[in-house]
């Protein structure tokens, strides 16, 4: 069977004006990522991305250490459904509804970096009326619609593969949840409580034949664990 190995970008710059770049500590995950991919003696076929700097970047850092070992690595494909959702443009068209019985919730968001457990609750409303669908005004991309974005990306690589291969895809965390829920058929709001449980850099493994696809692991973050370094555990 081939493997599909959906890769979360590193740490983002959460809180600052620029969300879509790694951070210091984003970077560093990349690289030890990397290196340890390395040292599991995998060779990838293809190695695919979305468009966003964080997804790019945190490929290029992963396979620099591939590059340092001399160990070939793959041309960087770029497929923008493996984008992350507009997480700033459903905030933006579900916010208003939501402060009439959350007041507080715009300035919350405002300091998301000195309120980040207040903001995840927040966040989590939001999105909780985001895959309800009852709250989407024209223009904004639905949940049902960034599944079918995402599937679709899916299904292009299946189409284009055989089944000895493996695959990088670099991506982020509301993509992978997508796919769980694609894949599995856990309901979406199942699949979104485990996307907050996603870490930066985490391997999640997908094993397929044909267009059959099946999860094969979820989350995996040895490579930062074995390090014991809590710091480089992080989850946006």
């Amino acid at each position: 069977m081939g493997s599909i190995y959906l890769i979360r970008h590193g740490q983002a710059s959460f809180g600052a004006d620029d969300y879509d770049v790694l951070s210091p500590v984003g970077v560093e995950q990349a690289q030890v990522l990397g290196r340890h991919l390395a040292d599991m003696g995998l060779v990838f076929d293809r190695c695919v991305a979305g468009d966003l700097r964080r997804q790019q970047h945190t490929a290029s850092a992963a396979f620099d250490q591939y590059h340092a070992l001399g160990l070939p690595v793959p041309a960087l494909e770029t497929d923008s459904a493996f984008n992350e959702f507009d997480a700033d443009a459903i905030i933006r068209a579900l916010l208003p509804d939501l402060l009439t019985t959350e007041p507080e919730a715009l300035e919350i968001l405002r300091n998301a970096a000195q309120n980040r457990s207040e903001f995840q609750r927040i966040f989590a409303l939001i999105i909780e009326r985001w895959l309800a669908g009852t709250y989407d005004p024209p223009g904004l991309e639905s949940w049902l619609g960034f599944v079918e974005r995402v599937q679709s990306g899916l299904q292009r690589i299946l189409e284009a593969a055989d089944n000895t291969q493996k695959i990088a895809v670099f991506t982020s965390g509301g993509t992978i949840t997508a796919l769980l829920h694609l894949i599995t058929r856990m309901p979406a709001a199942q699949a979104f409580e485990l996307n907050w449980q996603i870490v930066n850099t985490s391997l999640n493994q997908l094993k397929f034949r044909g267009r059959e696809v099946a999860l094969a692991s979820f989350n995996s973050h040895t490579h930062l664990q074995l390090l014991k370094a809590p710091q480089l555990i992080t989850f946006r």
